[in-house]
Order: structure tokens, then C-alpha cells, then sequence
């Protein structure tokens, strides 16, 4: 089980060369690779090919791997203009992502209507959007994974359901499209903050589940801090991957918990995070042991 983190936050303070290399130098497997917002700028020049291949280069002479990616988000605001020249960023970062090495891409579902209100016109606007990108996994040789999401209520700060935040719905996005090439991506921190339980959502993706976003919060708001900062049970979540067998990678997506520190303590704090998750990526192996006794 390969040990990573995000590289948004780096990107954007330090520069996505920079970014990959303190991610090695604090001890990290593999890096995901952020390629959304000012984190996806110095890929979008008409030589990111070029750059692309010149970063994995250089990741592989340190000696760590791009095992996943993260694609534009949002993906879809309503308007087809709009929507379609995100749609073309998707597919750059598909690219990217896979020049890099990245074995997934995490691509968030379409959600610029309310789930709640929605279901069933956002699940068919979701099928058509993914079953779109299957041509590109295949060109790339990438798959793409389909992430559980959360919503506000319009007029308030009041978290709802989005796609795929119930476990059923959520397996049906991957059912239905019928390819290898779409997975899911389960995002911890995402499943309380609507209520649901972590161990039900991962005992129903049960093999469909290939990538996880590692973090923490208070089941209020998406911290994206560090586990065992604020109130999941993260004994719970090392059990119930262990008692699916889960062989994905462990990657955090955590940033929140040294944005605030100043860039000369950043490597310390990437050293200390490197150890929290080698114990629980450790926790998940140690325990899918001891069920197969």
C-alpha cells in the first residue's frame, strides 16, 4: 500500500517541482498530483506535455510515484458553454495525470443542481458525463474514479446529500457505467459531514473502491485536516478496509492541517503527517493479516 498526499497547497506556495520533492523528502510513497485550479497552471501552457513529462522524469530520479490525480472541479455549472470548456480541462488533466504515472484520476460528479431535488436528472447527466470520458481512459491508459460529495442548502451553511453520499447510489454510478476504467474514490471526510456511516459506505463499494481522500473533521465542516485531530473513528475505517481487503493506496488529502504555518516548518509538518499515515496505512495491512488467520 502505497503512502501519499496531495500536492494543491505545495503547488500553489512552492511550485509543483518543489511540491513533488518535499512530498519524497518527507518520506511520502507517492504524491497526488492536484491538477485543478492555480495548482493546474504551470500545466496549462501549450508545452504541459512537455512539462508533464519533464516532472515525471524527475520524480522518477528522486524515486517517488504519481499513483493518483485529482481533475477540475466543478465539473459542470449548468451552462453548456461553460461546461464543455471544463470538460476539455478534464480531459488535459486525464492526460496529464497520465503522463505523470498517475494509475487514477478522481473526477467529481456533475452536481450544479441539487441532488436532493435532482436525483435522477443529475444520475442520467452523471452517466452521460462519465461514459464521455471513457474514450480518453482508454487513449490515456487512466482510470477514472467517481467521488462521494456533499452539498449546502441554498440560503444556509447547512450540509446536505450530494451524488453519491448515500452507499447505493454511489455503487450504482460505478454499476451502471459497466467498465473497467470507472472506480471509486472514497472520500472519508465526506460520508459524516451527511450523516452516513463509514463502515456501511465502504462495506457496500467493497471492490469498486480503488482510491481514498484521507482526512478529519469535526462531522460540521470539511476540515481537511489530519486524522485523529478532530472526531472520526479512525480505528473503525482501518477495520472496515481491512475487512474488505481493500488494496488501494493510502492518500491523504489534508492540507488544511499545515496551511498556516510558515514555509520553513512545512517540511517538519509533512514528516509528522508521513508518520501519522504509515501507522494507520500500517493499521489497515496488520489487521487484513490477522483476518486471514
Amino acid at each position: 500500500m502505497l503512502l501519499s498526499t496531495l500536492t494543491e497547497q505545495l503547488t500553489i506556495r512552492f511550485g509543483f517541482k518543489r511540491a513533488v520533492e518535499m512530498i519524497h523528502e518527507a518520506g511520502f510513497d507517492a504524491y497526488d498530483a492536484s491538477l485543478m485550479g492555480q495548482a493546474f497552471r504551470e500545466f496549462e501552457g501549450e508545452d504541459y506535455a512537455d512539462f508533464a513529462r519533464s516532472m515525471r522524469e524527475y520524480a522518477d530520479a528522486l524515486g517517488i510515484v504519481c499513483n493518483q490525480a485529482h481533475a477540475p472541479f466543478g465539473t459542470s455549472t449548468g451552462n453548456p458553454v461553460r461546461d464543455e470548456e471544463i470538460f476539455r480541462s478534464v480531459v488535459r488533466a486525464m492526460e496529464v495525470a497520465s503522463i505523470l504515472g498517475a494509475k487514477c484520476i478522481v473526477v467529481h460528479p456533475n452536481q450544479h443542481m441539487l441532488c436532493i431535488e435532482h436525483t435522477e436528472e443529475i444520475r442520467a447527466i452523471n452517466l452521460a458525463f462519465y461514459r464521455r470520458l471513457l474514450p480518453y481512459c482508454e487513449q490515456f491508459g487512466i482510470k477514472v474514479a467517481v467521488e462521494n460529495m456533499w452539498d449546502c442548502l441554498p440560503g444556509s451553511r447547512k450540509i446536505i446529500e450530494s451524488a453519491c453520499a448515500r452507499p447505493e447510489e454511489f455503487c450504482d454510478y460505478v454499476d451502471m457505467l459497466e467498465s473497467p476504467w470507472i472506480v471509486a474514490c472514497l472520500d472519508i471526510g465526506h460520508v459524516p459531514l451527511v450523516g452516513g456511516s463509514l463502515k456501511n459506505m465502504i462495506h457496500a463499494l467493497g471492490p469498486r473502491l480503488q482510491a481514498l481522500h484521507v482526512h478529519d473533521n469535526d462531522y460540521l465542516s470539511d476540515m481537511h485536516t489530519l486524522p485523529y485531530t478532530q472526531k472520526i473513528p479512525f480505528d473503525d475505517v482501518t477495520t472496515a478496509l481491512a475487512e474488505i481487503g481493500y488494496e488501494g493506496d493510502f492518500t491523504y488529502e489534508a492540507d488544511e492541517f499545515w496551511l498556516h504555518f510558515p514555509n520553513e516548518l512545512v517540511p517538519d509538518v509533512l514528516v509528522f503527517m508521513e508518520k501519522v499515515g504509515r501507522h494507520l496505512a500500517g493499521e489497515i495491512e496488520r489487521k487484513k493479516k490477522e483476518m486471514s488467520r
